[in-house]
């Protein structure tokens, strides 16, 4: 008898330590992500990807077609206007100008003789009128050469960096092909597409920030132009917004994650707290809630009231009070009265 008593002692026992151990696995929080309803009036925030752009682009190319003698920058380098950026073979240029200054030479000496023929009245005007057209046709000849000798230059229309070379010494160039492109970043814009039916949140002063996370650099947003003309296939439109680049870090190509603040409105003009469209959930009888955390951070039903949607956000008509916090993330593991961290 006492043998059997002392098993049937640690038998309770045991299960009293299985139901300790079962009860604190029960009581171990659930991990979530929370966002506090915003006051009215506040504003709502959009996320997008954009992409990083010079804010100018120029095309630098030569007027004739030649053989390229000597690229004299690199791609990534700074220049200033007025520099040299390459060369062309001038060979055939010279000799031209030399033919039409020679030719030039000509005619003027043949004016100086007959000037004097003129000017004591035995030459023909018909003839006078004729050799200054000659020399006047000379003249200009030879401004002709000198430009295309000069064209044999190619000097950077603008300041700024090579963005690109797109020939190189010993290939042949043509006529406005793209030599090199020069880019301006003092300043650069970041391309981001809009959905059409977010396009109207957002104005040419809409407040914005901007990550790169290539530089690691967070920038105000600046004006933002907004295109006119959608995409056929996408929806979408695109907008750019200036960021400032003094120190020239943001380049052409880099990803930009941005957020965009915009406000959402009731008809009356007043503006709405909003919430993540993920974070609304739908019971089976067709009813809206979310999952807020009380003071105690228990997980608590409660019915909302939502609007429209703008971007991955959804306006809130009723139901929340500014303060309440709404799990956003993590919500799959929750029922009524679950403990919750976050």
């Amino acid at each position: 008898m006492n043998r059997t008593v002392m098993y049937g002692l640690l038998a309770i026992v045991a299960c009293g330590s299985c139901g300790e151990k079962r009860e604190n696995v029960t009581k171990t929080p659930t991990r979530v992500k929370t966002e506090v309803v915003a006051e009215k009036g506040q504003t709502g925030t959009q996320t997008y990807v954009g992409i990083v752009e010079a804010r100018e682009a120029t095309a630098v190319s030569f007027t004739g077609m030649g053989v390229v003698k000597r690229m004299l920058v690199s791609e990534g380098q700074a220049v200033q206007r007025g520099q040299l950026l390459a060369e062309m073979d001038d060979t055939q240029a010279r000799n031209l100008l030399v033919g039409a200054e020679a030719q030039m030479k000509q005619a003027d000496d043949a004016l100086e003789r007959y000037t004097q023929l003129h000017e004591s009245g035995s030459l023909p005007e018909v003839q006078w009128v004729e050799i200054q057209s000659k020399v006047a046709q000379a003249k200009s000849q030879v401004e002709i050469a000198r430009k295309n000798l000069a064209d044999c230059q190619l000097k950077a229309p603008v300041s700024g960096v090579v963005g690109r070379k797109q020939v190189k010494a010993g290939e042949t160039a043509l006529p406005s092909q793209a030599v090199v492109t020069i880019l301006d970043i003092s300043a650069v814009k970041v391309k981001v597409a809009i959905p059409e039916e977010e396009i109207g949140s957002i104005h040419a002063h809409t407040p914005t920030d901007v990550y790169v996370k290539a530089v690691d650099r967070k920038v105000n947003g600046g004006t933002i132009e907004k295109g006119v003309v959608a995409d056929a296939l996408t929806h979408t439109y695109d907008i750019r917004i200036t960021l400032p680049n003094a120190d020239r870090q943001l380049l052409p190509g880099m990803v930009a994650s941005v957020r965009f603040h915009t406000s959402m409105r009731q008809a009356d003009g007043e503006q709405l707290p909003t919430l993540p469209v993920t974070s609304v959930q739908r019971k089976a009888d067709g009813s809206l809630f979310v999952w807020t955390v009380d003071r105690e951070n228990s997980a608590r039903r409660t019915a909302v009231t939502i609007g429209h949607t703008v971007g991955n956000r959804v306006t809130i008509l009723g139901g929340l009070d500014a303060g309440e916090r709404v799990v956003c993330e993590g919500y799959q593991k929750l029922s009524e009265g679950t403990k919750v961290v976050f």
